[in-house]
């Protein structure tokens, strides 16, 4: 348990909350969210969780961001769709946060604070002609290309400062690009889904197109980047994937005191030119495995 020295109310224009005492986004209230989090880029996604749950106690919907509550295997889950990208897991963090460590009605944090577990399970591209399309990615690492964690107080420990500055000089990183930072996966999370994931380092991205590499009628600033980050390792870790979230969820959930993992779906290989035929089936057996691995005693 954690625990701030900040004791003044919040304004009303800094923590917006409904009339229905809800947070502003989310339009959820502090009863209806689990401790047990996964969160899911596509609000679509949602469902395909919420199906195996024994009963949903909760279904709320606003914009993207829709969120169903109930229970797996007698542990009480909630799972929330995010959108896509870190400025919606700006959002997501902030106010998951604030549902658990701030009083609503007296807009006061909270003296002692509450930790969230939070499992994301999203889609990527691979980079490594290794890693097969179906294949389960697990983030032990996410440096964000995007800039975000950057726009907050505080420093990284010095093995994140140190892979950042080993990965800004491995691979040329452009100096007019948003500076890239590092954080690590909760490491008890990790122990929970080691199995059958290929384990490394996430990359996440700003963008789908050129901040990915990709080329349609625009081509990307930086042409071999892609090869230069992908090629990075760190200790026993390489770069193993692309994606839009990860390093938010790290980084922001780090600093609120929460513990954050990330498992994603091969949806696309870069290196070989190929998507996966059978995304739903695939994205299916992860959900379950994540539900499992979750509820598993040991």
């Amino acid at each position: 348990m954690a625990s701030t020295e900040i004791h003044q109310p919040i304004p009303e224009s800094e923590l917006i909350v409904n009339s229905d005492g809800s947070v502003y986004h989310l339009r959820l209230r502090p009863e209806q969210l689990a401790s047990t989090v996964i969160l899911v880029g596509d609000p679509s996604r949602v469902e395909q969780v919420s199906d195996r749950f024994d009963r949903i106690d909760e279904r709320v919907s606003h914009r993207e961001f829709i969120t169903h509550t109930g229970e797996y295997k007698g542990r009480r889950i909630s799972c929330v769709a995010t959108g896509i990208g870190t400025d919606n897991m700006d959002i997501v963090l902030n106010e998951l946060d604030a549902l658990v460590n701030i009083d609503l009605d007296s807009r006061i944090p909270k003296t002692n604070t509450a930790s969230l577990d939070l499992v994301r399970i999203g889609t990527t591209g691979a980079l490594h002609s290794d890693i097969p399309v179906g294949a389960w990615i697990l983030s032990e690492w996410a440096i964000g290309l995007d800039g975000l964690i950057n726009w907050y107080q505080g420093k990284p420990n010095a093995t994140a400062q140190k892979m950042v500055e080993d990965f800004i000089r491995h691979s040329a990183y452009p100096q007019n690009l948003a500076q890239p930072y590092a954080e690590a996966a909760d490491s008890s999370l990790l122990e929970k889904f080691r199995f059958n994931t290929f384990p490394g380092i996430t990359l996440t991205s700003p963008g789908f197109y050129a901040p990915q590499g990709r080329s349609l009628r625009l081509a990307p600033q930086f042409a071999d980047l892609n090869d230069r980050m992908s090629s990075f390792k760190h200790e026993h870790l390489r770069v193993t994937n692309f994606e839009m979230e990860t390093s938010g969820l790290f980084s922001l959930g780090k600093a609120l005191g929460h513990n954050c993992a990330s498992i994603c779906m091969v949806m696309a290989n870069r290196s070989q030119l190929k998507i996966n035929p059978s995304p739903k089936h695939s994205m299916g057996n992860l959900i379950e495995f994540v539900l499992d691995s979750l509820t598993n005693p040991t």
